[in-house]
């Protein structure tokens, strides 16, 4: 196969792969609260929401592992519990909220029905078509997100064209940060860091390709891919900010996300897109469940049981989590992706830097520092805030959620000044 197509089919399933249906409720409410500073909001959704996912890819590229290598050289119990908290994390929190969304924009609007009704019939199909391994979910998906992407483009150029353009300031207090911690929602950091080795895989290579020219394919496919995510969460977020005055100051992601197709596209594309972003949602479910059943299959030494077990747990949760609101769900995710997505985010890091620069040792102590000053930004969202009002004002950062970034740094530095002979 030619190289250049080689490269594209690469950036297309990527961008496939991190392109949530779930994801587009964010970038709209974003810009809404963003106003005239939207583009500072943008730099710091794209910074967790494409780079670090994209830099996963890198990392992959490097191992040519499982999710397992990310975290091996902390230690194996370290990279056995990261597994198995992700996967967890996975199937209690992105796989619902497909269903939430689901609810809310295809079936709300036209059916007077209850959450839970859509949820249990919704998990009960992704049940059925997990045990089967249905095919029909891959080709779904590959036609879907296409025709989702060309409507979200005319939404945007639309938006562009006939904006009020009264655009208020912002709501942020730091617009940067808001647009950063936003991005964990996306789950995309652990999602390339779960899937990423799939994708490599999956890309066509010729036996004689070097292992050098593998990482070049994938660093333009990834470059590909990431291009394409910006300009999509970029034009929703844009597009938010332009319309943001015709929205109430407590309007949830999803009366955004509609209201601002109905405003582009008028009501019969919001229907056509809302059904589009069901099925998308649902393709997604139907892959978390199933890449979850397929972890637990494996470490239970090939056991099919435990692959439709994982499968009927991870649905009824679907079924109990799914049934609640979607902005619920997502302050939910809050305490979890302020504890997982820093330990992510440093192991993908780490997982890219030259080997001289990661030892084992860097390593344990990055990781460990980060653990350490992630915990008051986990409990700021389950404890009263003024609580945590000393300590948050010792660490810097740390009233902006980031209190482990400066420590991570320094014990980066650090511990790579020591000699080696000492370490």
């Amino acid at each position: 196969m030619n190289k250049t197509k080689e490269i594209w089919i690469g950036g297309f399933a990527l961008f496939s792969l991190f392109f949530g249906a779930g994801n587009l409720i964010l970038p709209p409410s974003l810009g809404v609260k963003a106003g005239l500073d939207w583009w500072i909001v943008v730099l710091g959704f794209v910074t967790t929401a494409v780079t670090i996912p994209i830099l996963a890819i890198f990392a992959h590229a490097k191992l040519q592992g499982t999710l397992y290598d990310f975290g091996k050289k902390v230690s194996p119990i370290f990279s056995t519990a990261y597994c198995l908290l992700i996967y967890l994390i996975a199937i209690a929190i992105p796989s619902p909220r497909t269903a939430a969304v689901t609810h809310e924009m295809a079936i709300q609007p036209f059916f007077e029905t209850k959450p839970i009704l859509t949820s249990v019939f919704y998990f009960f199909l992704v049940f059925i078509f997990a045990i089967n391994r249905s095919k029909v979910i891959g080709l779904i998906g590959k036609f879907l997100t296409p025709i989702i992407v060309m409507i979200l483009l005319i939404i945007i150029g639309i938006a562009v064209l006939s904006s009020p353009g009264i655009v208020p300031p912002t709501t942020f207090k730091t617009p940067f940060v808001g647009g950063l911690l936003e991005g964990y929602q996306t789950f995309d950091a652990i999602g390339g860091v779960v899937v990423g080795a799939v994708i490599i895989i999956s890309l066509n290579y010729s036996s004689h390709t070097t292992f050098e020219a593998r990482k070049t394919l994938i660093r333009k496919a990834g470059l590909i891919a990431g291009t394409g995510l910006l300009l999509i969460y970029g034009g929703l977020i844009l597009s938010g900010s332009l319309f943001s005055s015709t929205f109430a100051e407590n309007a949830s992601r999803i009366e955004i996300l509609s209201g601002l197709s109905s405003q582009t596209l008028g009501h019969l594309g919001t229907t056509f897109l809302s059904v589009l972003v069901a099925l998308a949602c649902f393709t997604t479910a139907v892959g978390i469940v199933t890449g979850t059943a397929d972890y637990m299959k494996g470490i239970c030494k090939n056991s099919q049981k435990a692959y439709i077990i994982t499968a009927a747990i991870a649905s009824i949760i679907g079924i109990i989590v799914g049934s609640f609101q979607v902005d619920f769900i997502i302050t939910l995710a809050v305490p979890a992706l302020m504890f997982l997505y820093p330990i992510t985010i440093v192991l993908i890091l780490l997982n890219i830097v030259p080997e001289k620069y990661a030892s084992k040792l860097v390593f344990r102590g990055v990781v460990l520092m980060t653990f350490i000053f992630s915990i008051p930004d986990f409990l700021g969202f389950i404890i009263p805030r003024e609580n945590l009002t000393g300590i948050k004002n010792i660490i810097p950062l740390a009233n902006s959620s980031l209190g482990w970034v400066i420590p991570a740094c320094l014990v980066f530095v650090v511990v790579n000044l020591i000699p080696k002979h000492t370490k």
